[in-house]
């Protein structure tokens, strides 16, 4: 079943971690390793979680690394099932 206009998973570290525990995106990019504008792209919605990304964020936040880029997938096929036009797309097999 596909999901209703998933977060990106800037918004969901967004909303569930960083307001709620008022810890600063300057201070999560520090303990991932990663410049500030890096990270500060990620929350903003401006950049997707990459492996990389998806392994950082599984040990600073927790998670696993797999759900991460799930997340990141589901927001991205989201995106592109409303932008595509499938209309001419021909069915091979039935």
């Amino acid at each position: 079943m596909s999901m209703h206009n998933p977060p990106h998973p800037g918004e969901f570290i967004r909303e569930v971690y960083l307001k709620p525990l008022g810890i600063s995106y300057r201070t999560v990019a520090s303990k991932l390793k990663v410049a500030p504008s890096t990270f500060h792209r990620l929350v903003k919605g401006e950049s997707q979680v990459s492996p990389k990304m998806a392994l950082r964020l599984s040990k600073a936040l927790g998670r696993s690394p797999e759900s991460w880029l799930i997340m990141q997938n589901n927001y991205n096929l989201w995106q592109a099932k409303q932008k595509l036009n499938l209309d001419e797309v021909e069915k091979i097999i039935s």
